[in-house]
């Protein structure tokens, strides 16, 4: 088995873990701070990821520790107002409006880099929007504000995705990840502090339960993977691989928490499915006769 077909394999465990994480997550949450929540999840993650990547740890110079932190402020906004979405909206409709980051990076590409875009991404992010509307636009023309705050994460995964790509291609990225989780964490400990709300050692075991299963498996497997795998496989296919996601978060959210998939949602999803294909597929110039 060559890496690539490895990489990929991994890559497609690693959504099935990212997706039964929202289910889990607000599962674990209940009554308890967000703030908490993810910093016993990043701190968690990062003491596993330092006895995992001891090697490398070794080879951390000054630009690593530098991309780290670059790294750290765009995952944790985006893993952030991803875990507020989660509180205020179903499960499974945070992860198929959290899909729209796809579509985010091409415009972000765009907008930042002065890159050409071609018109199929233009169709696909119309094609998007449209899934994003019929899912996130209730009775009365309003927008929840769970789905905005996946919406403000979506932006913070983009930008996430897009430095990735930058420093994969540049060189190796394994001795960033441990310096990216530790900022994290001190991020998320800065905001524990100041919320008012936090709670610190909750009783509810599901929440203890729930920060063993994210860390272990939806933040260091799934973000180490990913983050090696963009070394080797262009960001357009690691993209198609992540459009498992709200696939696998809508099962789980059935299985474990009994949420019901309307109409709305399905509907929504699949057009929010069709834009991420359409901006991913490599048209091939006809050959002249």
């Amino acid at each position: 088995m060559n890496k690539r077909f490895l990489l990929i394999v991994l890559l497609i465990l690693g959504t099935a873990f990212w997706g039964i994480s929202f289910p889990v997550t607000k599962m674990a949450m209940g009554a308890v701070s967000q703030s908490t929540f993810l910093f016993y999840r990043f701190l968690l993650a990062t003491i596993v990821l330092t006895v995992v990547l001891a090697r490398q740890m070794k080879k951390i110079t000054r630009k690593n520790i530098a991309e780290g932190i670059t790294l750290s402020i765009p995952l944790t906004l985006g893993i952030y107002f991803q875990t507020l979405g989660i509180r205020h909206t179903a499960a499974s409709q945070c992860a198929f409006v959290a899909g729209t980051s796809v579509i985010i990076i091409p415009v972000l590409k765009l907008l930042l880099h002065r890159r050409t875009v071609d018109l199929k991404i233009w169709l696909a992010a119309t094609i998007a929007l449209a899934g994003l509307f019929v899912i996130s636009i209730k009775d009365g023309m309003y927008v929840s504000i769970g789905d905005l705050y996946t919406i403000i994460g979506a932006f913070g995964f983009a930008i996430y995705l897009i430095r990735v790509e930058k420093y994969s291609t540049a060189g190796n990225i394994v001795p960033t990840i441990v310096p990216m989780f530790l900022t994290c964490t001190l991020i998320m400990c800065c905001i524990a502090l100041a919320d008012h709300t936090a709670t610190w050692i909750p009783k509810n075991q599901g929440f203890w339960t729930g920060i063993i299963y994210c860390a272990l498996f939806s933040t260091a497997y799934m973000y180490t993977v990913s983050n090696i795998a963009q070394r080797y496989i262009s960001a357009e296919k690691v993209a198609i691989i992540y459009l498992f996601e709200p696939v696998f978060a809508a099962i789980a959210a059935v299985l474990l928490l009994g949420e019901a998939l309307s109409w709305r949602m399905l509907i929504g999803g699949a057009l929010i499915f069709a834009g991420t294909l359409i901006s991913e597929i490599k048209l091939k110039p006809q050959q002249a006769n």
